[in-house]
């Protein structure tokens, strides 16, 4: 009775597992002819009884299901795109040689998702996406890091804090060479998985102007957003403690050293934060970057004259650093808010008078003393439209209403065509 019943299960198994087979057979065939929905009811059968089936059939099982899940790449949800990845990762530890080809299918359909949600501003799925497809793979780091930057600009500071301090643990620095060339038939410009992929496309003719661009290190970056959050989240000594540990490993870099100005411009310590600017500035004296900001936090600071000298520099080294140019002109007309004052307390007496018309001559010529820089950057950028706004304003006051009316109608053309141009909700 019992050798019945063993022989008979036995059999049962057995004719399952060729069933099984079967399925999993058919369900690759599915995906080999891109019908992935048949792909699918076929597993489904075959997972009812995937506990009795062998490795290389369970390997085949989820190779198959990774694919079924990604499908054409198209539409996928996040669900199915994890549990596709998944699905790939449980083939290669089952020894699926395929498995390989399989996850780089679903990291790259992960990747192009995360792209389409960083585009819709969906930036939570985005850091999701990235992160599920560094993970498949420990070798492509630099998806870490744009799964930490997505998660910044989720605010979703605890899990880019995660990442960031992960991606200092690796020694991650981002220093690459990019090997890019045009596409011939779309005129785009694309990045190639390495420099023999470039140069043989190149030399079969369908891609021109090859390029080697080299990525600088995002060790600056990666430590200033770590202070930055440490700051967001209201540790302020934490954020210190992660920019020294940054700069002792790294004593003399530039962008390190840049990026600890701005977390004491964040922390609004506007004095620190120019102290390590003039070092940085006295290390790299023809960045006209460096000199702006210097421009900018000795404005702040309401060191006129300062500022001025910052920004003229930076120009100097820029000549189409138009912002340096606004903001000389800023900071001359800074100084009428105090002759307004003056002027408004002033009373109806001959000397007050007399006071209030010196000092509507001073007020005059602060505008004249701006004017200057604001049309230089009109000649250069026609569009700009602070500065067409701040002259009209300045041609009002000076009492020349003919280029005030000028200067109106081409704000409303301006923005007019900005109107135009920008995509309707």
């Amino acid at each position: 009775m019992k050798t019945r019943i063993l022989t008979a299960a036995l059999a049962m198994i057995t004719v399952v597992s060729f069933a099984q087979k079967k399925e999993i057979r058919r369900a690759g065939k599915a995906v080999e002819k891109g019908d992935y929905q048949k792909a699918k009811n076929y597993l489904q059968e075959a997972e009812a009884e995937l506990a009795n089936a062998d490795n290389d059939e369970k390997a085949d099982f989820y190779l198959y299901r990774g694919y079924t899940l990604v499908g054409d790449g198209q539409n996928v949800s996040t669900d199915d795109l994890m549990a596709a990845a998944e699905a790939m990762k449980k083939a290669k530890e089952l020894g699926q040689e395929e498995a390989e080809q399989g996850m780089v299918t679903v990291s790259n359909a992960l990747v192009n998702s995360a792209i389409e949600d960083q585009n819709a501003q969906n930036f939570a799925e985005a850091s999701k996406k990235l992160e599920m497809s560094y993970r498949m793979s420990d070798r492509d780091t630099v998806y870490l890091y744009y799964a930490a930057s997505n998660a910044v600009n989720s605010k979703d500071y605890d899990e880019a804090l995660r990442y960031y301090e992960e991606l200092q643990d690796l020694g991650f620095t981002g220093e690459e060479m990019i090997y890019t060339a045009v596409n011939k038939e779309t005129g785009e410009e694309e990045r190639m998985a390495s420099k023999e992929q470039r140069d043989l496309f190149v030399k079969a003719g369908t891609y021109i102007n090859p390029q080697d661009k080299k990525e600088e290190s995002k060790e600056g970056e990666i430590a200033k957003n770590i202070a930055l959050i440490y700051i967001e989240k209201g540790n302020k000594e934490k954020a210190i403690e992660a920019m020294e540990s940054a700069k002792q490993a790294n004593p003399n870099d530039a962008a390190l050293m840049q990026a600890e100005a701005d977390m004491y411009y964040q922390m609004g310590d506007m004095a620190k934060y120019r102290e390590i600017l003039e070092e940085v500035v006295r290390q790299n004296p023809d960045n006209a970057t460096l000199y702006y900001n210097m421009g900018v936090s000795s404005a702040e600071l309401g060191e006129n004259d300062r500022a001025i000298d910052y920004y003229k520099k930076a120009i100097e080294l820029d000549p189409d650093m138009h912002n340096a140019r606004i903001n000389v002109a800023y900071v001359i007309l800074s100084e009428e808010a105090p002759l307004v004052e003056e002027m408004n307390s002033l009373g109806m007496s001959k000397a007050d008078q007399k006071k209030y018309e010196e000092l509507s001559e001073q007020r005059q010529g602060i505008y004249r003393e701006a004017l200057p820089h604001l049309e230089k950057v009109m000649a250069n950028d026609p569009t700009n439209l602070e500065a067409a706004r701040t002259i009209m304003n300045i041609y009002y006051q000076i009492n020349e209403p003919e280029k005030a009316e000028e200067m109106k109608v081409k704000i409303a053309e301006l923005e007019s065509t900005n109107a135009a141009a920008t995509p309707k909700q």
